[in-house]
């Protein structure tokens, strides 16, 4: 599974997973590293929202992001 939405989607997306969820995005990347080892995207998407009953858009957000930031850190 790819991102579908634009860098605007994305960022707005983020900004809203505080208010929408009760967590801050530190959280969900912890959960995500503390989760289920998957490998492939959408079965990480797929672990929060059934997981967590996080919402399909805010799920791909969350690991894209932690991917982005991933990369960020082995790359940059």
């Amino acid at each position: 599974m790819s991102l579908n939405h634009s860098d605007e989607t994305h960022r707005n997306l983020l900004a809203r997973v505080p208010s929408v969820t009760g967590r801050e995005l530190p959280e969900w990347f912890e959960a995500l590293e503390a989760g289920p080892s998957f490998l492939r995207f959408d079965d990480r998407v797929r672990w929060l929202r059934d997981e967590h009953g996080l919402a399909h858009g805010h799920a791909t957000a969350i690991v894209h992001e932690a991917d982005l930031r991933r990369a960020a850190r082995m790359f940059g």
